[in-house]
């Protein structure tokens, strides 16, 4: 995606000095199309100021860590409103990046990243040694089924770590505590991007949607799987609608890489699609806006469902498995198979998960966010104090493993960017103007190696 002009205005003068200025400047760092909903919806959340007429105006700008991930347009525009203009988002390099915050003097900087590009950045920042740094902020995208140890001590470190529910607070604080590292950062709020309208059934609207998942399950036995009961089901009920939601289309990437997408899958399908079967691509809010019945294996969407208080249903079909993240809902009560589902089941939830997950389906979402924006409020009226980002990880304590992680990103062990990882002035726009369109080029041929060589290869590899 080509770069666009930044749409923060230029820093206001502050009043003295650590102070938030007039103007709260708020960056916003993400990798792909989900964090990037994610992280805008929070930075919203934590600057909306409690409605107070004297809290200062956020301005937040948009900024694509560059990569694999990084969102197309397309995709951009189906993450919904997130109050950022897409045309105004610009795409950023580490190294750019870390510049871009030692001279446009942000107050807040949510880092909606993976892990390892978390950790990068924070040792980033922390290496700029600004006399009033800014506060930063960082967390999950949504269920967290898999290496909670790594992903959690990679984002420590921030003076924010978010967890979306009572359950995943409990968990990070023992995983910081049980290798010894402050816990005081994580802090309990929900998922940005709950809302809309409660479920209300309309007559003669029966709508079922399978929200699918870009790697769960992986194989494409397990995907094909799927794809034939869901249209089976839609066989069996020519009355309802069957929707099979699709996160990306063919070559585009998001938080995690399809390998197998269902489009394909479907075009192989013998016997074709039912005429009440469709797949339907967008915003998943705008989707569940007339979903009766929400079907996943571990997909967030699920989440978002049970909020509105939308009949939801994690399937067993596959096993309860961790590498399928299902087992994220044992207790849920929403666990069944497609052979109940045909047969007309709509698991009920139980109070008691509801309650520990953060979904707030009994209406206290509103104030989710409360405790996580006074902790902001008290952290930016004392940047001038903060003390130095300190993560777990160091070049002492890892040393095996840090400096890998650092040189993904072309920074150095100590946090500085690599010689050649930035260029300025004249020559430097040159270099940089060919070396985005070598990285398009290389993203694109990366893109078709994953999904059309690698799948054959692994096909003659089992021959």
């Amino acid at each position: 995606m080509p770069p666009s002009k930044s749409n923060s205005a230029s820093p206001a003068e502050p009043e003295s000095a650590g102070a938030p200025s007039p103007v709260l400047r708020v960056a916003v760092l993400a990798d792909s199309d989900t964090r990037w909903k994610w992280g805008a919806l929070t930075a919203r959340r934590l600057t909306s100021g409690d409605g107070r007429a004297d809290a200062p105006r956020a301005e937040i700008s948009g900024l694509l860590l560059r990569g694999r991930a990084t969102p197309t347009p397309r995709q951009l525009a189906e993450v919904g409103d997130v109050g950022i203009d897409p045309g105004r988002v610009r795409e950023v390099t580490a190294a750019e990046f870390l510049r871009t915050v030692r001279d446009e003097g942000y107050d807040l900087v949510v880092l909606a990243l993976v892990g390892g590009a978390v950790q990068a950045m924070l040792h980033g920042l922390a290496a700029l040694r600004l006399p009033a740094r800014p506060v930063v902020v960082t967390g999950y995208v949504g269920v967290v089924y898999e290496k909670l140890a790594d992903g959690l001590l990679l984002r420590h470190g921030a003076d924010i770590v978010l967890a979306n529910s009572r359950h995943d607070a409990e968990r990070f604080r023992a995983v910081y505590e049980g290798v010894g590292a402050d816990a005081s950062a994580v802090t309990e709020a929900a998922l940005p991007f709950l809302g809309g309208e409660p479920h209300h059934p309309e007559p003669g609207r029966d709508t079922v949607v399978f929200a699918a998942q870009p790697s769960v399950p992986a194989s494409r036995a397990d995907r094909t799987y799927l794809l034939r009961r869901l249209v089976e089901h839609a066989r069996l009920h020519p009355e309802r609608e069957v929707l099979l939601k699709l996160r990306s289309k063919p070559g585009e990437h998001t938080t995690h890489i399809e390998e197998l997408p269902y489009q394909r899958l479907a075009e192989r399908l013998p016997g074709g699609l039912p005429p009440n079967f469709r797949l339907v691509y967008g915003h998943m809010g705008e989707v569940l806006d007339r979903t009766d019945l929400l079907v996943t294996v571990s997909s967030t969407a699920a989440l978002e469902s049970l909020h509105r208080r939308i009949p939801t249903a994690v399937l067993t079909d596959l096993g309860v498995r961790e590498t399928l993240g299902n087992h994220h809902f044992i207790g849920s009560g929403l666990l069944t198979s497609w052979d109940h589902l045909d047969g007309g089941a709509h698991p009920e939830p139980d109070a008691d998960w509801l309650s520990g997950q953060g979904v707030a389906a009994d209406g206290g979402y509103g104030s989710a966010y409360d405790t996580a924006r006074t902790r902001v409020t008290d952290l930016l009226a004392k940047r001038d104090r903060l003390p130095a980002l300190t993560p777990y990880y160091t070049p002492a304590t890892a040393p095996g493993y840090l400096p890998g992680i650092l040189a993904r990103h072309h920074l150095a062990p100590d946090g500085h960017p690599l010689p050649g990882a930035t260029a300025t002035g004249e020559g430097g726009r040159v270099r940089g103007a060919v070396r985005e369109a070598v990285r398009d080029a290389a993203r694109g041929a990366y893109r078709h190696g994953v999904q059309r060589v690698a799948p054959v290869i692994r096909r003659m590899g089992e021959l």
